[in-house]
């Protein structure tokens, strides 16, 4: 069956209009002041369903699955990368509800009512997450949290906040993801609670909302904040949070497929009108050249995205977590040289702030680098082709 289906080209084509109609002018004006994303446009994405793609029907989600998610994600990226990443706010952080917490937050998140943020990683644990020391240490009938948490973007504004603790020490040091916990952190949007504070973080683009560096001194939980009781409950997250970013890796690739492709389409207009020696840039082999090639890598990691959803909705694999890299690295690092070339195609004004080509540019820069660098994905890569390195059979 081929992957664009008419009912995906309707739900495309229904995103693309909201996106270049209503989220890339508000992009325009509020990025080069960095506004935070208005209330409206997350109204309107409510009533579209974009928070719920992925959430059941039984939940008031639409029901639908990764390959939606990617297609709609493309769209909103192509205006405003940052409405492409807010509806990951709604659409998979509640995998450690438990059934009455599904039944009763999800119809919320799917109508962008209660929207949450994730607490994963650290100073010292970025793409290493099984080195998290932030610690939640049981008390009474409850747990303490200490420590802190970097790179946490919408804490302000989330209803909910899904923090990674450790509750214990594994008992082998090479098993370090052992002893790791999600916990459920309920929340008024624009506040903290008491115990918990939030430092924002001084980001070079992805506007639109801010990212946090939080803090945590003796944080008070109750013992129902624990997360994935229905899965093994205390130091069982860490598998959860891989399958997690096995999504969030497929998400980043459609982000940056969409980034890149307002830099080709930017391009494409301004190549026509600009004008030098007398005739279109459009006209000189070069332009035409550095625009085929551009194009081409897009549709390559468009196509490569469109797999790796496919394959996530269908498990066809068991484990898609090396194809999940593939496609976020690729897609990430062309986005970064599409929107490069886009801004050389504008010449000097590619490095102003006159068009939104330098937005494309710095929000580019940013997918290399969360959901795991471009180095971790190939190390990723790699351990799936190779084994782990240093570890041999070998006699």
């Amino acid at each position: 069956m081929a992957f664009m289906t008419e009912e995906r080209r309707l739900i495309q084509q229904t995103a693309r209009d909201f996106a270049m109609n209503e989220v890339l002018p508000a992009a325009n004006r509020l990025d080069p002041e960095q506004g935070d994303i208005p209330m409206e446009l997350r109204r309107r994405m409510g009533e579209l369903g974009f928070f719920g793609i992925i959430i059941p029907a039984e939940y008031g989600g639409l029901g639908l699955g990764i390959s939606e998610y990617v297609i709609v994600t493309e769209e909103l990226a192509r205006a405003w990368m940052s409405v492409a990443s807010i509806i990951a706010r709604g659409n998979g952080l509640g995998g450690g509800f438990t059934e009455a917490q599904r039944r009763e937050y999800l119809p919320k998140v799917a109508r962008g009512e209660f929207l949450g943020a994730a607490a994963l990683s650290e100073a010292d644990a970025g793409s290493d997450l099984a080195n998290v020391s932030c610690k939640a240490t049981r008390d009474g009938d409850g747990w303490v949290i200490n420590g802190s948490k970097m790179w946490c973007t919408f804490a302000d504004g989330a209803n909910f906040i899904t923090l990674l603790a450790r509750t214990h020490q594994p008992s082998d040091p090479r098993r370090r993801h052992e002893g790791i916990s999600q916990f459920l952190i309920l929340k008024e949007p624009g506040k903290f609670p008491p115990g918990m504070t939030g430092t924002p973080i001084r980001k070079i683009g992805y506007f639109g909302w801010k990212t946090f560096e939080l803090n945590f001194d003796n944080f008070r939980l109750p013992a129902e904040a624990l997360m994935g009781r229905e899965r093994g409950g205390e130091g069982k997250a860490f598998a959860h949070t891989a399958n997690f970013l096995a999504v969030a890796r497929v998400h980043t690739a459609a982000r940056s497929v969409g980034l890149a492709r307002g830099g080709l389409e930017d391009a494409l207009n301004y190549a026509q009108k600009r004008i030098a020696f007398a005739q279109p840039i459009a006209n000189f082999q070069a332009i035409r050249f550095k625009l085929a090639n551009m194009a081409t890598e897009i549709e390559a990691a468009r196509q490569l995205t469109y797999y790796v959803a496919d394959q996530l909705d269908n498990r066809a694999t068991s484990d898609v977590a090396m194809e999940a890299s593939m496609a976020k690295l690729f897609a990430s690092e062309m986005a970064e040289r599409v929107t490069s070339e886009a801004l050389q195609i504008h010449g000097g004004y590619g490095y102003t702030k006159d068009f939104p080509l330098e937005r494309y540019w710095r929000d580019a820069r940013l997918t290399k680098i969360f959901e795991g660098t471009s180095e971790i994905q190939m190390r990723i890569i790699s351990d799936k082709l190779l084994g782990k390195a240093g570890r041999s059979d070998a006699r």
